[in-house]
C-alpha cells in the first residue's frame, strides 16, 4: 500500500509542524472507543545498495511495515526497487548480529563468545595501542564501504594512520574514474550524470541496466526507450538491456577496446564527429587521428568477431544523433587489467560526439559550493600512506585494497598488523580469497563492524553489531548532480538488540584511544544540526522532505553563459593525455589482445541480479523468495555437447584447480559459446547465515587470478577460465 503524492505532502507537512514544535508524533485516536494503531511516516534514505534512494517509511505500532520511494528525492522519484522494498527483511532478519563478539577459537573457526560493548571496545583499543607502540599507527588500516565508513575513517586518521581503502575503487569503478579524469579532468560521478531521458541514442558496453537496478538510471533508461532512442548493447551475453536493443553486438570478451578504436576511426575519417566542439574544447585531435588510422573496422572484425559492416553501421547511428548520445561510462570497470585505457576510449568517443556537458549526453556537475564546515584537523602521519608509496601513479583517493593486502603479507614497505573492516565483506569483494586469508592470518587484530555475520566477520577477532540504516541517523550527504542537493538519513525505529550506529561505535572507541576531541558531537543528529547552522539550512525542512535542492545551483549544459571547466594539464579535454605520457604510459589507448579460453574451457563472466546487492542481500528473507541461488549460464549448444540440460547441477573448476560448490545450469542461446556467466555474491561460507550458507556457487572463489592495471592498481577479474562437469 503506497501513498499518493497528495498524502505524502500532507504527511510531510504534519511531520514538519510536529518537529518544529519539539514534540514527538502522538497517536491519532478514532472518534469512538476503539483506538487506532499509532501510524507514522519518516523520511530517510536507503542503503540496500549504495544509490541512497529517498524512502518514506511507514511505521505501525512501532514496527516498519512498508517502504516507499520519496517522490521528492532525485534517486527514487517515488519508486523503490525490489531491494529497497526489502529493507524490512534486513531490519527483521533473525540472523542479524545482536551483540559484540570476541573470538575464542583459532582465526577462521567461527567460535565466539558474547561480550559487552565495554569489554569489546577496550579489547580493540588495547590491541590498537600495542600495534601503534610496536610498529607505528600506520600499521592499522581501514577497509570500508557505505555510510559508516566516514566515521571510522575519521578515527583512523586521528589515530595517525593514512591507510584507508574501499573496494569501490580497486574492485569496481576506479579505472573508469581515472580514465575520465585524465580526459575531462573529472569523473562521471556516482550516480553517473547520464542524461538518458533526453538521449537520442544510448550505448552500453557490458553495462547491465535493469539488472544492476540503479533506480534513477533505470527510470531514465525506460524513458529513453519510450522516446524511441536507438539502443546499442555490446555484451557477450544477451542481457535484459540487450533484449530492448536495436543492435546487440555479442562481442568476443576482451576485445571491447578494438571496437571502440574502430568507432573512433570512423567518427574521424567520415567526419561524423562534432568538429566545432572538438576545436573549441579539446587538445590532441591530430595525434588521435593519426593514431587510430590503423584501427579499421575490417581489422576490428577479426578481433571482435563483429562484422565490419555492423561496426560501421552502429557508430554512424551515433554520429547521426550527436550530441544527444549517452555512451554510458559503466560502473564495474575492472575487467582485463587494461581498464583505464579502455575507459579512456569511452571518454574519447563521448568527446568526439560532443556529448560531455550536452543534453542527452553526460551533463555537467554543479559547481555550486557550501561554506566550509570545520572539524579538528588530523595529525600529520609519520609515514606516507601505502597508496602514495605504491607503483601505481594514479591510484585513487579511495585507496587500493590489494596494495594494503600485499603489504600485510610482505611487511613491505612497512608492516600492517591491524585491519578495521566496516560494512564490506572482503572475502567476497577481493579476488584471490587465499591471499586475503593469508593476509588476515598475519594480523595481530582484525575487527569487523557490520549488520550481518558475513564471511569476513566470521574470521575476525572482534565483531561489532551495527544497526541497520532504518535504525540510525547518518551525516548529511551532499549530492552534486544536476544541482547541489542535500539528503538526510533519519532513525525510523530504535536500534534492536545491542546494535549501535557507526558514529556511536567510532566515538566510543575514540574515547578509549584518547581521541574524543575528534568526535565533539554526542550523536550524528547533533552534528547534522551543526552543519545546518553553518550552511543556513532549515533542519526541520530537511527532515520533513528528506532531500532539498539548493536554489539557483542547476547548470547542467554548456551554453554561452555556462562554459565548461576541464581540470586537466591543458585546461581542455585531453584526447592525447600529457599526464599519462609524463608518467611513462601510452598517451593514447593501444589495443592488445587478451588471453582466450583453451579448448574445453570457458571465460568466467559475472554480474548482478536486480533483486540482490552482491552478497549483502542473499540472506534476506524477502529477496531469497525471489532469487534463492544463482545459476551458471552455458550456451545451449555447448550444454548439449556436455550432456547437460537446464536444471542439472554442475561443478566449475578454474585454471588453478579451485572447484566451486554445486550450481544449477541455465542452458540458453543468450550467451556466446566461449563464456559462462553467473550472478555475483552467492555461496556464503558463514554458517550463521541460514538462507545464504552454501546456496549456489561463489564466482569470487573461482577468481584466483587477476590482472592489475599498471596505471591505477585496480584488479581486472575477467581473466579466469573454468571447465564444467556434472555434479558427482
Amino acid at each position: 500500500m503506497g501513498i499518493t503524492r497528495r498524502d505524502f505532502l500532507k504527511y510531510t507537512a504534519v511531520t514538519a509542524a510536529v518537529l518544529g514544535s519539539g514534540t514527538g508524533l502522538k497517536s491519532i485516536m478514532a472518534m469512538g472507543s476503539k483506538p487506532r494503531l499509532l501510524t507514522s511516516y519518516t523520511l530517510t534514505n536507503c542503503e540496500m545498495c549504495y544509490w541512497k534512494c529517498g524512502v518514506t517509511a511507514k511505521v505501525v505500532d512501532g514496527k516498519v511495515v512498508k517502504l516507499d520511494g520519496n517522490p521528492l528525492h532525485p534517486n527514487s522519484r517515488g519508486k523503490l526497487c525490489a531491494r529497497g522494498n526489502a529493507g524490512i527483511g534486513l531490519l527483521y532478519d533473525e540472523d542479524r548480529l545482536k551483540s559484540p563478539l570476541i573470538s575464542v577459537g583459532k582465526r577462521g573457526e567461527g567460535k565466539f563468545r558474547k561480550a559487552s560493548w565495554e569489554e569489546a571496545l577496550s579489547y580493540i583499543a588495547e590491541k590498537m595501542e600495542t600495534i601503534k607502540k610496536n610498529y607505528g599507527p600506520e600499521s592499522v588500516a581501514l577497509f570500508a564501504h557505505g555510510s559508516s565508513g566516514q566515521y571510522f575513517g575519521r578515527l583512523i586518521h586521528a589515530f595517525g594512520s593514512p591507510n584507508v581503502a574501499q573496494p569501490s575503487f580497486a574492485q569496481c569503478r576506479g579505472p573508469r574514474d581515472v580514465g575520465y579524469e585524465l580526459t575531462f579532468g573529472e569523473n562521471p560521478g556516482g550516480p553517473e550524470r547520464v542524461d538518458m531521458g533526453k538521449s537520442k541514442a544510448v550505448v552500453l558496453f557490458g553495462t547491465h541496466l535493469g539488472e544492476n537496478m540503479h533506480n534513477s538510471q533505470v527510470q531514465d533508461f525506460a524513458e529513453a526507450l519510450g522516446n524511441r532512442a536507438k539502443l546499442i548493447v555490446i555484451d557477450p551475453r544477451y542481457s535484459l538491456a540487450a533484449g530492448k536493443a536495436d543492435y546487440w553486438l555479442p562481442i568476443r570478451p576482451g576485445s571491447d577496446m578494438a571496437l571502440m578504436l574502430a568507432w573512433i576511426n570512423i567518427l574521424i575519417t567520415e567526419n561524423l564527429y562534432d568538429k566545432e566542439y572538438i576545436d573549441s574544447y579539446s587538445a590532441g585531435f591530430k595525434e588521435l587521428a593519426v593514431h587510430v588510422a590503423q584501427y579499421t573496422p575490417e581489422w576490428a572484425e577479426k578481433e571482435t568477431e563483429i562484422p565490419a559492416s555492423l561496426i560501421a553501421e552502429t557508430v554512424r547511428e551515433l554520429g547521426k544523433n550527436k550530441p544527444a548520445v549517452c555512451v554510458h561510462p559503466g560502473r564495474h570497470a575492472t575487467w582485463y587489467g587494461n581498464d583505464v585505457q579502455r575507459s579512456r576510449c569511452l571518454a574519447l568517443i563521448t568527446a568526439l560526439l560532443g556529448a560531455w556537458g550536452r543534453e542527452g549526453g553526460i551533463f555537467l556537475a554543479t559547481n555550486a559550493s557550501l561554506p566550509e564546515f570545520e572539524e579538528k584537523e588530523y595529525p600529520e602521519p609519520a609515514k606516507e600512506s601505502l597508496i602514495a608509496l605504491c607503483p601505481y601513479p594514479f591510484a585513487g583517493a579511495e585507496g587500493v585494497t590489494n596494495v594494503i593486502r600485499d603489504a600485510t603479507i610482505s611487511g613491505k614497505p612497512y608492516p600492517v598488523k591491524g585491519w578495521i573492516v566496516v560494512g564490506t565483506n572482503l572475502l567476497k569483494a577481493m579476488p584471490d580469497q587465499k591471499a586475503t586469508m593469508n593476509a588476515i592470518n598475519q594480523l595481530d587484530l582484525i575487527v569487523s563492524v557490520d549488520v550481518m555475520p558475513y564471511d569476513t566477520a566470521m574470521v575476525s577477532d572482534v565483531v561489532l553489531p551495527e544497526c541497520t540504516y532504518l535504525e540510525r541517523f547518518d551525516d548529511i550527504t551532499v549530492s552534486r548532480g544536476r544541482s547541489l542537493g542535500l539528503e538526510i538519513r533519519r532513525t525510523v525505529v530504535k536500534p534492536m538488540y545491542e546494535s549501535r550506529d557507526g558514529y556511536t561505535i567510532a566515538r566510543e572507541l575514540s574515547k578509549k584511544l584518547n581521541l574524543a576531541d575528534y568526535f565533539p558531537w554526542a550523536t550524528v543528529e547533533e552534528k547534522i544540526k551543526a552543519r545546518c547552522g553553518v550552511w543556513n539550512i532549515d533542519y526541520n525542512e530537511l527532515s520533513a522532505k528528506g532531500f532539498i535542492s539548493m536554489p539557483g545551483s542547476a547548470a547542467p549544459y554548456i551554453s554561452p553563459d555556462n562554459q565548461p571547466v576541464f581540470n586537466t594539464a591543458s585546461g581542455k579535454i585531453e584526447l592525447y593525455s600529457s599526464e599519462l605520457k609524463n608518467k611513462g604510459f601510452d598517451p593514447l589507448p593501444i589495443y592488445s589482445p587478451v588471453d582466450q579460453p583453451k579448448e574445453g574451457s570457458f571465460r568466467l563472466l559475472y554480474g548482478r541480479s536486480p533483486v540482490h546487492t552482491f552478497c549483502r542481500t542473499t540472506n534476506n528473507k524477502i529477496l531469497t523468495e525471489l532469487f534463492r541461488e544463482n545459476e551458471v549460464w552455458i550456451n545451449a549448444g555447448k550444454a548439449r555437447s556436455l550432456g547437460l540440460r537446464s536444471g542439472d547441477y554442475v561443478v566449475l573448476q578454474n585454471q588453478d584447480g579451485v572447484k566451486s560448490h554445486r550450481i544449477k545450469v541455465k542452458a540458453t542461446q543468450r550467451i556466446r559459446e566461449d563464456c559462462v556467466y553467473m550472478v555475483h555474491g552467492f555461496c556464503s561460507e558463514s554458517k550463521e547465515l541460514g538462507r545464504a550458507y552454501h546456496k549456489g556457487a561463489s564466482d569470487q572463489g573461482l577468481i584466483t587470478k587477476y590482472a592489475v592495471d599498471p596505471i591505477c592498481g585496480s584488479t581486472g577479474m575477467r581473466v579466469n577460465f573454468v571447465t564444467v562437469a556434472r555434479e558427482v
